[in-house]
């Protein structure tokens, strides 16, 4: 006999009782939000409507998982960033490394074809760049934690200022994953390049 509940849709899989909510309705409801987004929605003009039609789904089943629209945008697009990267704690250049690997997306990506959509939506769109601001802190945070170990380790410049660090190694890896700009430099290695040549200016003095 086959198993009914594959012919139902998202919202409505029989749970047994303590049974986790969906997995099933929840990637259908971020698919949703993720595909309005590409397709030009505005942040401030996604709805809850909209999102549950899209995904085939009740209102009252997004609403008993996130709380309001904002929840939802931040679970939505921190799935496209993914975990946070594991690392070595061993040698600071390799984690900065492996901490910017993952911001220039492919552009061949489901990532890289969203995120540039989302970015040009930040400045408009006050709540989705408090959404954004959300997903991305944890991950500045882990290289404040690297550059901080550096200095603790003598490794770099004790008088570094980290905020500014930030940019120096993110701007240009967004900016090339986005513009491809200059185009005779390839993303693949950029992280590598990058740390490379700004590691005089980070490291600390000899003796």
């Amino acid at each position: 006999m086959s198993d009914v509940t594959t012919s139902l849709p998202a919202d409505q899989e029989r749970k047994a009782p303590g049974r986790p909510r969906s997995a099933r309705a929840d990637e259908a409801i971020i698919e949703a939000v993720l595909d309005l987004l590409a397709d030009g929605t505005p942040a401030e003009s996604l709805s809850i409507e909209a999102v549950a039609a899209k995904a085939g789904v009740g209102k009252a089943t997004i609403y008993r998982r996130w709380a309001n629209k904002e929840g939802l945008l931040v679970d939505a697009v921190a799935s496209l960033k993914g975990e946070l990267p594991r690392l070595a704690g061993e040698s600071v250049r390799d984690d900065l490394i492996a901490l910017l690997r993952p911001v220039g997306t492919p552009s061949h990506t489901r990532a890289g074809k969203i995120m540039p959509c989302l970015l040009s939506e930040l400045h408009r769109s006050p709540e989705l760049y408090r959404c954004f601001q959300k997903i991305t802190e944890p991950r500045r945070e882990l290289m404040r934690q690297v550059l901080r170990r550096g200095i603790d380790r003598g490794e770099l410049r004790a008088d570094l200022d980290l905020e500014l660090v930030l940019v120096i190694l993110v701007g240009p890896v967004v900016a090339q994953s986005i513009l491809a700009w200059p185009p005779a430099v390839h993303q693949r290695n950029l992280p590598e390049r990058l740390v490379d040549a700004v590691w005089p200016a980070l490291a600390a003095p000899a003796g």
